[in-house]
């Protein structure tokens, strides 16, 4: 088991070490600071090591610890960064009820085979302050869907993505697709940014409830979630009624499903080119589609998707 104290604290680069499960491996690093981290990890790739990065706001689950997993098998030295970025809430509470479990966090990461874990601080990935004057250009993806009910939430995920690849500077960087919108963003980013890194986007894991397991599902009571599930059964009702033709009965349909299992609030229930995330009003039948859901239950606020042809 990981214990609270720093197993060992190295002089050079300020990093601690883990010690992991198995007395044979390489110990899991942990660096605080962006010059260490960059030192460090240019320092592997003039020996010709690729890097992987894995960006969480920690409460860690198995959708992340996936992640860790696809890095693993594809990079030579995963990096996760564990970060909870305040300049993407739109709701000041939101961001302060935001569940922290940093200790199990890295108790999973070492026993997920995570190489590296960057820990900064808010003054460490913000430097000059909360505030800035430059923006990304990310065209119409920024003000719908999530972008119009969290106006300014992409770029909050921009700066903080930003600021990570540039400190990383890693070969591929992995994503969930459960946030599918904002994969698309950070690819966008990638272009903007002219990087060479590539974007690997991992299937939902879900619950067997087919519920998407979600950072968020910690403040939902054992009722919550069984209702919760009712996001991924409108889905694919969509997925197996959806014909050539209006799409909007079938999001009528899927929304009642949603009222029915007990949902407060609905922001959206949406059929998208899976592409572009263009509104689908009328399907051709040919189409690749994605049904994207945001819905409240419990006041807590869950997103799913489903690519659906």
């Amino acid at each position: 088991m990981l214990k609270n104290e720093l197993a060992k604290v190295h002089k050079l680069h300020r990093k601690a070490t883990y010690n992991r499960l198995s007395p044979n491996s390489t110990p899991m690093i942990l660096i605080k600071t962006a010059a260490d981290l960059n030192q460090y990890l240019t320092g592997k790739q003039l020996t010709g090591k690729t890097i992987g990065l894995v960006p969480t706001m920690g409460a860690l689950h198995k959708g992340h610890l996936g992640l860790i997993e696809y890095s693993n098998k594809k990079t030579n030295i995963t990096v996760a960064s564990i970060f909870v970025n305040p300049t993407q809430f739109n709701d000041p509470n939101d961001y302060a009820r935001y569940p922290v479990t940093l200790e199990n966090d890295l108790f999973l990461l070492e026993k997920a085979g995570c190489d590296i874990v960057f820990l900064p601080s808010v003054t460490e990935m913000y430097p000059n302050g909360l505030n800035s004057s430059h923006t990304y250009d990310l065209g119409y993806l920024e003000n719908i869907l999530e972008g119009k009910y969290r106006p300014g939430h992409f770029q909050g995920v921009c700066r903080v993505v930003d600021t990570l690849l540039r400190i990383v500077q890693p070969n591929q960087l992995f994503l969930g697709q459960k946030d599918y919108q904002q994969c698309m963003v950070i690819k966008k980013l990638i272009q903007l940014l002219d990087l060479p890194t590539r974007l690997e986007i991992i299937p939902t894991i879900r619950e067997e409830s087919g519920l998407a397991m979600s950072s968020r599902n910690m403040r939902l009571s054992d009722q919550d979630k069984i209702s919760a599930a009712a996001i991924y059964q409108s889905m694919v009702f969509i997925r197996e009624h959806l014909t050539q033709g209006l799409a909007k009965n079938w999001i009528i349909e899927a929304t009642a499903l949603l009222t029915h299992a007990g949902f407060e609030k609905i922001d959206y229930v949406s059929i998208a080119d899976a592409d572009n995330l263009t509104e689908i009003v009328t399907w051709d039948g040919k189409t690749s589609v994605v049904v994207l859901v945001a819905a409240f239950i419990g006041g807590v606020r869950l997103i799913d998707n489903l690519r659906i042809a």
